[in-house]
């Protein structure tokens, strides 16, 4: 298993190819000749795709323009799929611009009879071209409906397309989607394959940057999908170099996430079955924690929304899990005679779960472009059947693996009983006060949740000066006493009952639970973390987002959870006063404003309580003036591994977390 951060110096991307990729020649591959101009099917131009771009990628903004990506890179997957590419490049460019290279055969270049056009400029400029249609030259595609290629050539300023095959070097220029030169021809070439490099259209797109943490986590998944790929991902502005190769496949991938937990066995379970033309691939295992991470794919595709094989494999998997419990009745104990009243639910077999389902289809049928949901309806048989008979076989086969994980399970199925008597006492209590919203909370008049924001704040003094400096028409707050609970070691029952975890889910008002929270129901758009500068405080904001992550995802997935950032440093000279954020700002401060440190007074600010409601206004709180920064989680693999390094039981992953980036901490209080 690889993961190399900077494995290879920055050279010329060109030398890079020829040497990553020796044995890319046509020749070495008898079934070369049969994918040509005769395998492209036209089926219709590219009128709407400016017009109308959100039908094709998505939308206009982050997702849609690193959709343009995934298209390309799924080109070149499937050219690895088939057996006729082994190596990926992909680069930031120093403008912006993308280019995404393989070997592979290289996209035909010869005469297509129907259009009097290469098939190379076919492919490029016609909607609904390409190789995907005939089953022939790829079996099972990630691409849908042959669209991929054309639409990033519409929505690009410009792009040119270089393929090596036969012998020779193609080259086609295009603008807008629309050919600007004639594809030229040289001799020489002593390798196959296709380079795309592309500027997405500024007109098009409401931002151009593209952001190296989402391409790594998607093309790290991709190397773990296609066991043996190499991925090389380069940002050479950033002098940023990732190189994913994994060879154990998705078991590789379980065994990635796997890093920093406990898991209950140490053998990963992971097993390939095909049924009707469908290549089902499992990988999973079972961790003592309480958050799952569960990823589904079709032909490399993320189906982030799911579809009719995660239905198929949590079906299965409810379905084991009972019929081992029906046919071990011993492991209820003292419970044993209540077998019959004790029902397994998905939601108990969910906990602590690590897994991977990766699904190979000849004629995948997904909801919308952005591939998000898988709707083929025999999938769900297929998979329900595969992994129901693999998997409990397997547990049979294994009690050592299969009782301790079931004890886990009948504590899960506890927990959510637990957790389901706690929740109707929470709705009792609230029903008899008359009301949902916590008593400490200072609510807006705002009733607009767009146009209203929740500061969550450290403390009572701080909560003092916030509820006087604020907005009242749209700023709410909501003092916090203490430190909240490490979720990360809690389970879900514990949580529920804490007193200012409620007080925080009644005053964002979308509840918690998978059944239960309802994101239509927030009543901010902008939720607001605002903590001292201290450590306490930057404690108390990492418990804060190791809860936002864990059970309310979805609002920062939406983009509604902010940070404030209150000043660091109060300067003055005279009368006048500035405020410094950074260490940076204030010397520049200093040494330009004041020209120089003689008589400048300095404070720096440990707790927001320091600051009188006007100066927390001026500083951290008006829209007009301050400054938030959005949590977003680009790479959530990462995240993920993150939070369970920083607040999970494993102690040697924090050891070696705090051991890296310890010289990179600044303004420590000791």
């Amino acid at each position: 298993m690889t993961e190399q951060e900077n494995p290879v110096s920055m050279q010329e991307e060109t030398s890079e190819v020829e040497d990553a990729m020796p044995n890319g020649n046509v020749n070495d591959n008898d079934n070369s000749e049969e994918y040509s101009a005769r395998n492209i099917t036209v089926l219709e131009g590219l009128e709407a795709v400016r017009k109308r771009p959100g039908m094709y990628i998505g939308g206009t903004g982050l997702t849609g323009l690193h959709h343009l990506v995934w298209e390309l890179v799924d080109n070149s997957i499937d050219e690895v799929l088939a057996g006729h590419a082994s190596t990926v490049h992909v680069n930031i460019h120093d403008d912006g611009s993308i280019s995404v290279l393989d070997d592979g055969r290289g996209i035909p270049v010869d005469m297509h009879e129907a259009t009097g056009k290469s098939a190379l400029e076919v492919i490029l400029t016609v909607l609904h071209s390409g190789g995907k249609f005939d089953k022939n030259s790829y079996k099972y595609s990630g691409g849908l409906h042959g669209v991929g290629i054309s639409v990033v050539n519409a929505l690009s300023e410009w792009l040119e397309v270089t393929v090596w095959r036969d012998g020779g070097v193609f080259q086609q220029s295009f603008k807008r989607g629309i050919a600007v030169s004639e594809m030229t021809t040289s001799e020489g070439a002593d390798r196959t394959g296709t380079k795309i490099h592309f500027m997405p259209d500024a007109e098009i797109f409401e931002s151009i940057e593209f952001n190296f943490d989402i391409m790594s986590k998607r093309l790290r998944e991709m190397a773990f999908l296609n066991g043996g790929v190499k991925i090389v991902l380069r940002q050479t502005s950033e002098q940023k170099c990732h190189l994913f190769e994994y060879s154990g496949g998705i078991a590789s991938f379980v065994d990635y996430l796997n890093e920093t937990k406990n898991p209950i066995f140490k053998e990963v379970v992971a097993f390939n079955r095909e049924k009707d033309g469908v290549v089902v691939d499992v990988a999973m295992s079972y961790n003592d924690g309480y958050a799952e991470q569960f990823y589904a794919f079709v032909n490399n595709i993320n189906t982030i929304d799911g579809g009719t094989h995660v239905i198929g494999f949590r079906a299965a998997l409810t379905k084991v899990f009972n019929r081992y419990l029906k046919e071990n009745p011993d492991l209820l104990g003292k419970e044993k005679g209540k077998q019959a009243e004790i029902k397994l639910t998905t939601e108990d077999t969910r906990e602590g779960l690590i897994g991977v389902l990766s699904i190979r289809v000849p004629e995948p049928q997904f909801e919308g472009q952005t591939k998000g949901k898988l709707g083929n309806s025999e999938v769900r048989g297929i998979v329900d059947q595969i992994v129901s008979e693999v998997l409990y076989d397997y547990f049979e086969q294994n009690p050592l693996i299969a009782r301790p994980l079931m004890d886990k399970i009948l504590i899960s199925m506890k927990a959510r009983l637990a957790a389901q008597k706690a929740r109707e006492m929470t709705r009792r209590k609230t029903a008899l006060e008359g009301g949902s919203l916590p008593g400490k909370l200072a609510d807006c008049s705002e009733r607009d949740p767009a146009r209203s924001e929740l500061f969550i704040v450290e403390g009572n003094s701080a909560g003092g000066s916030a509820k006087q400096g604020r907005d009242r028409r749209i700023q709410a707050i909501l003092p916090l006493r203490g430190k909240i609970l490490n979720v990360e070691k809690t389970r879900l029952e514990r949580v529920i009952s804490s007193e200012i975890i409620q007080d925080l889910i009644n005053a964002i008002g979308t509840n918690i639970g998978a059944e239960d929270f309802n994101i239509s129901k927030a009543r901010y758009h902008k939720l607001v973390i605002m903590t001292d500068a201290d450590v306490d405080g930057s404690h108390i904001r990492t418990l804060l987002l190791t809860f936002f992550f864990r059970y309310m995802p979805e609002l920062i997935q939406k983009g509604y959870l902010y940070i404030a950032q209150p000043p660091l440093y109060k300067l003055k000279k005279g009368k006048v006063e500035k405020y410094a954020y950074t260490d940076e700002e204030k010397d520049k401060i200093i040494e330009v404003e004041f020209g120089g440190a003689d008589k400048v007074t300095m404070q720096r600010y440990k707790g927001l309580g320091e600051m009188n409601p006007d100066q927390l206004w001026e500083t951290t709180m008006n829209p007009e003036s301050r400054i938030l920064k959005q949590v977003r989680a680009d790479d959530e693999t990462e995240a993920d591994r993150i939070f369970s390094v920083l607040m999970g039981d494993k102690v040697e992953p924090r050891r070696n977390f705090i051991t890296q980036y310890a010289k990179l901490v600044k303004n420590l209080d000791i």
